[in-house]
């Protein structure tokens, strides 16, 4: 698919610091045809809490009239903030109340996307909506797209922030869309019992920075550690990993070293498995980095909780791993069954404890080898290849 006008409204921010979905999906998609990204409008509160985060930095300084709203990445891709804030809805009541003020805000939105879209000159839009529920959720009406396009590349029903109103709004928002992908059977599943039109189209990871050939350093918090080195890079959050598991394999496993990449969450702060002399929390690092930390581990681990959140969540980490030619565990669900043979697969602490002492037995080249080249199928490339069948099936 080639020349044709894209916008995608993003639940993720562009200037977000951890890996995304839809703006690796933007990139790819830019190469053939012309993007608008658009930032998620900050609400209210946001403002009012004003949080020094890197997603929120830059959107605050458009609010302020402190930069432009629109940034030119690329000649065929341009992400846009807004001037202006909309209503903090979130902790109204379900229903009439709630709609009334999203649809102003939707109204509000689209507005300004249509006035930035018509001097970019923007033609036929296919719209994308990136897990976008509320903030998208009267784009058909107000942006009058050719084609629009829900990604549900997150079962958000689980999560605190979501509960209150989009058990009733997805699945609304999925009937009306033209066309629906996932990024998992399963999520595909849900969606198609709302829309016929939902496919799974899987996922696309951005390996450019995962080479195997290229040399690197070992950095030196992680030379302090003995090896072997077990490692989980990522976000360390209770809601999708089981902190339990990990105590008890760590603790089942002194000779080795367990070592735990990312920013923890209040459960994992306050668990037990401080206490282990061989776990190691050495918290956030530059993405740039994530790739040298990674190559340092001798086993990579996924050990997902299993959960409403996480059943059908396709874990991008696992090409990561994978790309580097690294031995990967994985708690086993139906989308990790994708990953069965490349992958080893655990359903309990024992499982665990047999799958480590396989992994690092049973490593050598030719395993890694064929790791390498499993992770290098799933490019975005192909992803958005699939996108592109689904959406030439669909336009008029």
């Amino acid at each position: 698919m080639k020349g044709r006008d894209f916008i995608i409204t993003g639940l993720q921010p562009w200037d977000i610091p951890i890996g995304s979905n839809a703006i690796d999906i933007a990139k790819e998609i830019s190469k053939d045809n012309r993007v608008l990204y658009v930032n998620s409008a900050l609400d209210q509160m946001t403002i009012y809490r004003n949080q020094p985060k890197p997603e929120i930095k830059q959107r605050m300084e458009v609010y302020r009239k402190q930069k432009e709203s629109l940034r030119q990445i690329s000649n065929t891709l341009w992400v846009l903030d807004f001037p202006f804030s909309v209503w903090s809805i979130n902790e109204l009541p379900d229903g009439f109340l709630f709609d009334f003020f999203n649809r102003f805000n939707n109204k509000k939105i689209f507005r300004y996307i249509n006035k930035i879209a018509g001097a970019l000159r923007f033609n036929n839009v296919i719209h994308f909506i990136d897990n976008d529920i509320y903030r998208s959720f009267y784009a058909k009406e107000y942006l009058k797209p050719s084609l629009s396009v829900y990604y549900r590349r997150d079962n958000l029903q689980p999560f605190a922030y979501w509960k209150k109103h989009v058990g009733r709004l997805e699945p609304l928002l999925i009937q009306k869309s033209d066309l629906v992908v996932c990024n998992s059977p399963q999520l595909a599943d849900f969606a198609r019992s709302f829309n016929a039109k939902s496919f799974d189209i899987g996922q696309g990871v951005d390996l450019s920075a995962y080479d195997r050939t290229l040399e690197h350093k070992s950095p030196e918090e992680l030379e302090k550690i003995a090896l072997p080195r077990i490692g989980y890079i990522g976000d360390i959050n209770s809601l999708r990993l089981d902190a339990d598991l990990i105590y008890e394999l760590a603790k089942s496993k002194p000779e080795y070293s367990f070592v735990m990449i990312g920013n923890e969450d209040k459960l994992f702060a306050s668990h037990s498995l401080h206490s282990l002399k061989n776990v190691f929390f050495l918290g956030s690092i530059p993405k740039h980095m994530v790739p040298t930390y990674m190559s340092s581990l001798q086993v990579c681990l996924n050990p997902q909780l299993i959960n409403e959140i996480t059943i059908g969540n396709y874990p991008r980490k696992v090409d990561e791993y994978l790309a580097l030619g690294k031995p990967v565990i994985a708690t086993r669900t139906a989308t990790m069954d994708l990953f069965k043979e490349q992958v080893y697969l655990c359903s309990s602490v024992v499982e665990y404890q047999v799958a480590l002492e396989l992994a690092l037995l049973e490593d050598n080249e030719e395993k890694a080898r064929q790791r390498v080249l499993f992770a290098q199928s799933h490019s975005w490339n192909n992803n958005v290849d699939r996108l592109y069948k689904c959406i030439q099936k669909e336009l008029p």
